[in-house]
């Protein structure tokens, strides 16, 4: 019996001894695809005045307010699919230079919106209503101000991407609505062949008027500057590419310049579309912002 005692004693004192290993915690910045934050980059260059560049079947910053409401609508159609304690989105309005008209400031804030495990049911109607309203007031500002001094996207990748468009744990999603020309008074400056502006003239210049402007532009290197090292973790869809006419080959040029310069910087995931009816891109952007 003492035997069995002892052989007893000494068993509890080893599972006693026995080492706990401590429970186990989530790693930090991990990013959760389910999270997204998206921003959307507008260009209120002239492209969007209906006297310079009108178009009877729809005008272009109609064509875009209609954009920003399927993106608005794609945007509350993931936050709807998710548990509510799982909420934790965001989207937000960039403008590069921004407007002249202070109600500018008060627009961006207000279009500005995150979603957390907090959120009311009533602030769905409440952003939806914001999205419906102030994008409108935003272009008929820029239209009614008419100093159109260019939109300086190239900057903005430079010196603002990183900090305004992209957030360590989320899925980053970056819509940005232009014709496809880049220009800007104040970035205006060019490195070897390459330069930080497309426009209609320089695409004259460097020839690419022909069939074979894909072989000119690699022989050349012609392109965008880089403005980025690495936005690996930033999906970028541009709508609305408008290109000017009596080049037939001038709206494959702009994408390739696009194209080239998103891979320069890393950007794996991308699309590039023209300006067409919000109707047909409209799948195109709820498809991008599901990931389906």
């Amino acid at each position: 019996m003492k035997k069995i005692f002892y052989l007893l004693m000494i068993i509890s004192l080893v599972s006693c001894c026995k080492k706990i290993d401590p429970p186990k915690t989530p790693a930090g910045n991990e990013v959760d695809s389910n999270n997204i934050n998206i921003s959307i980059l507008i260009d209120l260059s002239d492209r969007i005045d209906p006297q310079t560049n009108p178009n009877p079947t729809m005008q272009y910053f109609q064509r875009d307010t209609e954009y920003i409401k399927a993106i608005e609508k794609g945007f509350l159609n993931h936050i709807k699919s998710k548990k509510i304690i799982t909420y934790d989105d965001q989207m937000q309005v960039f403008f590069n230079p921004e407007p002249l008209d202070p109600k500018m400031n008060g627009f961006t804030k207000e279009l500005k919106v995150a979603f957390d495990k907090n959120t009311s049911k009533d602030y769905f109607n409440a952003v939806e209503k914001k999205y419906s309203e102030l994008p409108l007031n935003i272009y008929q500002s820029a239209i009614h101000d008419g100093n159109y001094v260019g939109s300086d996207i190239w900057e903005f990748f430079k010196n603002k991407v990183n900090d305004y468009c992209i957030k360590s744990d989320k899925r980053n999603i970056l819509f940005i609505l232009t014709d496809g020309y880049m220009y800007h008074e104040n970035t205006k400056f060019s490195e070897g062949s390459k330069t930080s502006y497309l426009t209609g003239k320089l695409i004259k210049a460097n020839l690419l008027t022909t069939s074979n402007f894909k072989e000119v532009i690699e022989k050349n290197k012609f392109g965008f500057v880089k403005a980025n090292d690495n936005l690996s973790n930033l999906e970028v869809i541009v709508l609305g590419i408008n290109p000017e006419k009596g080049n037939p080959f001038e709206e494959a040029v702009i994408k390739e310049y696009w194209e080239n310069w998103f891979k320069e910087m890393k950007i794996k995931n991308y699309q590039i579309k023209s300006a067409d009816l919000p109707s047909n891109l409209e799948p195109i952007i709820l498809k991008a912002i599901s990931g389906k």
